[in-house]
């Protein structure tokens, strides 16, 4: 006897960082261009019951590096792919379009990733080992029930 295995309802799902202000922005404006039809699926990771192994192995520090998606069949995929991907679900592919070109891919990865280092910065935010700490300490609070309050 088998079980079937269902496919999800949504055709990318999307890892984001809700404490991050530009990254809420660009996913406030793809959720309006969702309208609802649930083609892409949204993860925050910043929730405090952010799992995992439910979205592809992206642990929380690596998810804060640089922006990850998962596709229908498991496969993770990271930088500006992830843009390109989103886009093109949602109608907007001409958007990323050219990111396709090899040399032209090659600049966005590259430029993405100075983004990414700089993002916490940018935004006013404490650094990632800064970040990784607190939810740690928050993840503690939750699991034993008793929190410091610094």
């Amino acid at each position: 006897m088998s079980t079937a295995v269902s496919k999800p309802s949504w055709q990318i799902k999307l890892l984001y960082d809700s404490e991050c202000p530009l990254c809420l922005r660009e996913v406030n404006f793809l959720r309006k261009r969702d309208a609802g039809r649930g083609l892409v699926a949204f993860v925050d990771i910043a929730d405090l019951n952010y799992d995992p192994q439910m979205h592809g192995g992206v642990d929380f520090a690596t998810a804060m590096g640089r922006i990850h998606a998962i596709l229908p069949d498991g496969t993770v995929i990271k930088n500006v792919e992830v843009f390109r991907r989103v886009y093109e679900v949602l109608g907007m592919g001409w958007v990323y379009a050219i990111t396709k070109l090899p040399i032209i891919g090659a600049v966005a990865d590259f430029l993405y990733g100075i983004w990414a280092d700089l993002r916490l910065k940018l935004t006013g935010r404490p650094d990632l080992a800064t970040i990784i700490q607190r939810r740690q300490q928050s993840l503690d609070c939750v699991d034993t029930g008793r929190c410091r309050v610094d």
